[in-house]
């Protein structure tokens, strides 16, 4: 699992990640040296066969696995629902499949019978049509793209904002109907959020 086509960013290493070979990306130092330095120096790119293990020990835990859509176009859609629906059979009942693009949100709730995540790249509101046609139990946006100061398309999906950094911006998308964040910083983020919820005790 990794978030870039190329290695230089958040490894030691360098390359197209499509063009490379599994045992290839297995030595791999994914320390993220330019963020953290020597701090997490051998760190291995993470599989998602891995998370599954974990997620067998954390019951309470689902996942939501996004698929990059340069991993679509290389490998071909059918073929990457396919692998990541097989390496999710054990927890299957607890992930949800997330892409920018709507093709591969719509085979995996057809071929997989995954629940799903549209991420946004548009306006929530011109878009609005096509949610309404695909009807995703998900619909993942970056924070500034929501109407401002407006409540969020309503309808039988879920709102997750990302690229929230604080707890005044998370409490204010929740008033608007966001039912979820995704953020960079979570732990900062979660302890603001508990000492809000200490001040309203």
């Amino acid at each position: 699992m990794i978030h870039d086509t190329s290695l230089e960013r958040t490894t030691r290493g360098t390359g197209d990640v499509r063009l490379m070979m599994s045992g290839q990306l297995d030595g791999v130092d994914a320390g993220e040296p330019a963020r953290f330095g020597l701090s997490h120096a051998g760190t291995a790119l993470p599989r998602l066969a891995g998370v599954v293990e974990l997620m067998g020990d954390i019951r309470e835990a689902r996942a939501f696995v996004e698929v990059k859509r340069a991993s679509l176009v290389h490998h071909g859609r059918a073929h990457c629902i396919e692998k990541i629906a097989a390496v999710l059979a054990p927890v299957l009942d607890r992930c949800i499949l997330i892409s920018f693009d709507a093709d591969a949100c719509r085979l995996a709730r057809t071929a997989a019978g995954l629940p799903i995540g549209w991420v946004l790249d548009g306006d929530p509101v011109q878009l609005r049509p096509v949610l309404e046609l695909m009807r995703p139990e998900f619909v993942f946006c970056d924070h500034r793209r929501l109407p401002e100061g407006r409540a969020v398309p309503s309808g039988p999906w879920a709102w997750v904002a990302y690229e929230v950094t604080d707890a005044r911006q998370a409490l204010g998308l929740h008033e608007r109907g966001v039912a979820m964040v995704e953020s960079m910083t979570p732990f900062r983020l979660a302890g603001e959020l508990a000492a809000t919820e200490s001040l309203h005790a």
